[in-house]
């Protein structure tokens, strides 16, 4: 089962106060519906891959306007098997889109009115619907989060897209094959949107893979760092024993002041410690304090007056060139 069906379940089986069917029997109606004329009048189809969403619908249908209905099961033609529950509502039907909030005088329309999710628990309510009916949400296995509904007509997407926005629930909205997306890819506002429709158990779920996996990923992150810093703090180093190395090969080190020459022979008895290591040999050895800025001085002093004999043997190489050539 995927996460989307496992959140479309158990919301499903929430129970709901009177008003907020509505509110969900308005979403699952405008979204899964058709509506067609035969010989007995206006005829509504309700049209759902979900058997708990058919169980839903059909109650609630009942239960509000104690209809006059068919269930019928379809087989999709394709090697997925999948079954299409098909609710007929043969009875009723304008009163029932006139209830709705789906049907005014002026026919159809393309969102609900906005007096039938004036209350907050209604408009959840509607959301919840609205997912049942055409929403998807990724598992939070993986690693791209993505949360979505799609609609038909742009206005109803924008309809849902401020419904959402009333509980804190930033979406954006695209065009994807001639319907209109309401969708959200921000992990936290997917939790958000999963606790505002009352889906507590899949919600749980999605938090503790994603704390999980975030937490792994931080220490990840945290590992690179510091192999990141242990590589720059040993090439640091490493250059800095080939730079004394230098002065002590022209006889430079040994005539040095001494703070200097102490720590250019630490450095050489201790090519792999860290600055912060150094500044604690330095106070083990000779019983004085020195920060790490004082350490990052001297060194720095070191590489500087190597530096300066480097190029120095290059000018003299580069004459002693010239004059061979001449």
């Amino acid at each position: 089962m995927s996460f989307t069906t496992e959140v479309k379940s158990e919301i499903s089986l929430n129970e709901l106060k009177e008003c907020c069917q509505r509110a969900q029997l308005s979403a699952l109606v405008k979204m899964c519906s058709t509506l067609t004329f035969s010989s007995l009048g206006m005829v509504l189809v309700i049209k759902t891959e979900n058997a708990t969403i058919a169980k839903r619908t059909l109650k609630m249908l009942k239960e509000q306007f104690d209809v006059e209905t068919e269930l019928s099961v379809l087989r999709k033609m394709n090697l997925k098997k999948i079954y299409i529950y098909q609710i007929r509502v043969l009875s009723h039907v304008k009163q029932i889109l006139d209830e709705l909030g789906i049907w005014t005088d002026k026919g159809l329309q393309e969102h609900p009115a906005y007096l039938l999710v004036k209350k907050d628990c209604c408009a959840r309510a509607y959301l919840a619907g609205s997912f049942m009916a055409a929403g998807s949400v990724n598992a939070p296995t993986k690693a791209n989060y993505h949360m979505e509904i799609a609609c038909m007509e742009e206005s109803h997407a924008i309809f849902i897209q401020k419904l959402m926005a009333r509980f804190g629930l930033p979406t954006k909205i695209i065009e994807r094959r001639k319907h209109f997306i309401v969708y959200c890819k921000q992990a936290d506002k997917i939790a958000d949107f999963l606790r505002c429709i009352a889906a507590s158990e899949a919600l749980m779920k999605f938090e503790d893979i994603r704390i999980t996996r975030d937490f792994r990923n931080n220490l990840t992150r945290l590992d690179n760092c510091e192999l990141a810093n242990e590589v720059k703090t040993i090439a640091a180093a490493t250059k800095q024993v080939d730079d004394i190395t230098l002065l002590k090969e022209v006889s430079m080190l040994d005539h040095m002041d001494e703070k200097f020459k102490v720590v250019g022979y630490m450095r050489l008895s201790h090519p792999e410690a860290s600055l912060t290591e150094m500044t604690e040999i330095y106070e083990a050895e000779t019983g004085q304090a020195i920060s790490k800025s004082g350490m990052k001085h001297r060194l720095k002093k070191l590489t500087d007056l190597a530096e300066d004999i480097r190029k120095r043997q290059a000018e003299r190489a580069s004459m002693n060139q010239q004059e061979n050539g001449v």
